[in-house]
């Protein structure tokens, strides 16, 4: 089968994009999905593709909050997203503390955008039963949000939305790591096939395996993001400082699953069942190494 793989086309993407350049559609096609792992999860849900390569914590959360429409089947970031707490280019707001009881900003309700809106409540000591939302589906409607007062704030990838702050659309007011390794993989439970999925999996790793190496960090992967995406050299320098992969994508380890949840259901985000969750029920147990 031709898997249909969603991603986000960040640099994070850059080993999938360059194995999608050598598969040539053979085994599987990008699906493109610009505005984040909400969309991710959408598209998962109603048969428009199989495969998510997603941010952890919508990725857990959905699981917890009884979707049924994937699992967990491997990783791909090792290393924490750090979100940039971005306002607008007039706003009145110049800190974290200064958007206590506003509206913030998200692409889709369980986005990462939203999910770590709640981190940084918890972090605030605000209660995250008061938080607000207003959904503005991708980049663009997030920026507007922010520059015609309809939100106070967003959160999103760092250096993602640098460019928007270099060319002053926007200001960046704080950042907030994630308490978690950011990226994994899921696959609907029954349109991706366990062999395909294996194939892949096993595939991808060797992608990663390559662009993790010190060699290609230096020169081949700077050359590939700066043609792929137009970043400033001295920014993906920086990014690729801080960014790890793994050295199996078919393994996550079980502490990950384990202590999203924690931070997840202390930020107010998810309850727990009586008893507690079962991280089994996360992942498919066919294709994933729990370790």
């Amino acid at each position: 089968m031709t898997l249909r793989i969603g991603y986000v086309r960040e640099h994070f993407s850059s080993p999938l994009l360059q194995f999608a350049d050598e598969d040539s559609g053979k085994t599987f096609t990008l699906v493109e999905c610009p505005s984040g792992t909400g969309q991710l999860i959408s598209r998962l849900t109603n048969d428009e593709i199989d495969v998510a390569i997603a941010l952890t914590d919508p990725l857990i959360s959905g699981i917890a909050k009884g979707s049924t429409a994937y699992k967990l089947v491997g990783s791909y970031v090792t290393t924490p997203l750090n979100w940039a707490v971005i306002t607008g280019k007039n706003s009145k707001y110049n800190s974290i503390a200064d958007l206590h009881n506003t509206t913030m900003g998200v692409s889709r309700l369980g986005s990462g955008s939203q999910t770590m809106a709640y981190v940084m409540a918890l972090q605030q000591g605000w209660p995250t039963g008061d938080l607000q939302f207003k959904i503005n589906n991708d980049i663009r409607g997030l920026v507007d949000s922010v520059n015609d007062d309809t939100t106070s704030a967003f959160m999103w990838e760092w250096f993602t939305t640098k460019p928007f702050r270099d060319a002053g659309e926007v200001r960046f007011i704080g950042s907030v790591p994630t308490p978690w390794p950011s990226w994994l993989i899921a696959a609907h439970p029954v349109r991706a096939s366990s062999d395909a999925l294996k194939r892949f999996l096993s595939k991808l790793t060797t992608y990663v395996r390559a662009f993790d190496s010190e060699e290609n960090r230096k020169t081949a992967n700077v050359e590939f993001i700066k043609y792929r995406f137009g970043y400033p050299e001295e920014d993906i320098t920086a990014w690729l400082k801080t960014v790890g992969y793994p050295d199996d994508c078919a393994a996550i380890p079980t502490i990950v699953i384990k202590e999203t949840l924690s931070v997840l259901e202390k930020a107010g985000f998810i309850t727990a069942p009586e008893g507690g969750f079962d991280v089994q029920q996360f992942v498919n147990t066919e294709i994933v190494k729990l370790t």
